[in-house]
């Protein structure tokens, strides 16, 4: 299998397409010129594209595509990471099969949705191969061995397809990221005083060399649901320039030609700092690369079920 497609898929949690209203949206308050630069100088807002798009559902550009999906799927209340999260990994509507949205952590039902196939598994099972780029701390993997922590979704994902999550000495052999890209977070709050710490530029840069070891490199940003959550401004605009200076970093290095980044969310949370609670807002698909690539993932995709296929179909193209 070679010459076939890569894919880095950048989860952002708790990240919705919301109002161009900086009082209460950070994405409308704050610049984030590599993303601008991607999107036409527009930001990341629903307007962006009911505004540029004919049919309200996706907004193209030369290097860009911006869609607009469902989360809340046709179950009544509002969407939850557990579902959501496992909606996208294993193209299935968990939430209407079950009858409820369900969070933050997977309970019994959810759990099994993921642990019988999921994106992951299902790569592996083609021959290709794929990874979650996280690197977590031994206090991580004491504790779910003791019971005391559960797996949260896309954890729980990747180990029940046979792929070991990444350690501290991944993170120091230069292997993986950490939860906040930089590292200081390790340094400051977990006592490790000895993490390398990256500037996030350097953090993209590794994030689009590792991808290159793997078919599929997944990466989990959650700080974006607890800013949200804690309804905090000045939180929500650092980690967004931070953000936004990593996708420097992978866009200097990214071929267009040989993959898809692709960045989404499980549901509305940050782009509304006027509730704690998530919102029914769509979530944005964000897709860098080549045009056909593009218009290839996007095919059919209407909601958030249908991540998972158009991952796979962009991973197998060269291969069919």
């Amino acid at each position: 299998m070679n010459n076939h497609m890569k894919v880095l898929f950048i989860f952002l949690d708790g990240i919705g397409l919301g109002v161009n209203d900086p009082e209460i949206n950070p994405f409308a308050k704050v610049e984030m010129p590599n993303l601008q630069g991607l999107l036409s100088s527009n930001k990341l807002l629903l307007d962006t594209i009911i505004t540029n798009s004919t049919d309200r559902i996706k907004f193209d550009t030369s290097r860009a595509t911006l869609l607009a999906l469902d989360a809340g799927l046709g179950v009544d209340g509002l969407p939850q990471s557990a579902t959501g999260q496992a909606a996208l990994l294993t193209g299935k509507n968990v939430s209407a099969e079950i009858g409820y949205h369900y969070g933050p952590k997977p309970n019994q039902d959810v759990a099994a949705y993921l642990r019988n196939g999921n994106l992951f598994s299902s790569l592996a099972n083609l021959g290709y191969k794929s990874t979650l780029l996280n690197a977590y701390p031994p206090g991580y993997f004491s504790a779910i061995q003791s019971g005391r922590r559960l797996y949260s979704a896309i954890p729980l994902a990747v180990v029940s397809a046979g792929i070991p999550l990444k350690t501290l000495d991944d993170l120091q052999n230069g292997q993986a990221l950490s939860a906040d890209f930089t590292a200081q977070g390790w340094r400051d709050r977990l006592d490790l005083p000895d993490t390398p710490v990256l500037t996030p530029r350097q953090a993209g840069e590794r994030m689009a060399a590792l991808v290159n070891d793997y078919d599929l490199a997944f990466f989990e940003y959650w700080l974006s649901d607890y800013a949200g959550h804690s309804q905090d401004m000045q939180t929500a605009l650092t980690l967004l320039q931070t953000f936004d200076l990593v996708l420097g970093g992978i866009l200097e290095n990214w071929n267009d030609q040989e993959g898809i980044i692709l960045i989404t969310s499980d549901h509305g949370n940050m782009e509304d700092l006027s509730t704690r609670r998530h919102t029914a807002n769509p979530v944005p698909v964000l897709l860098i690369g080549d045009q056909k690539l593009r218009s290839d993932f996007a095919t059919e995709l209407i909601d958030i079920t249908g991540v998972a296929a158009a991952v796979m179909r962009i991973i197998r193209r060269a291969d069919l």
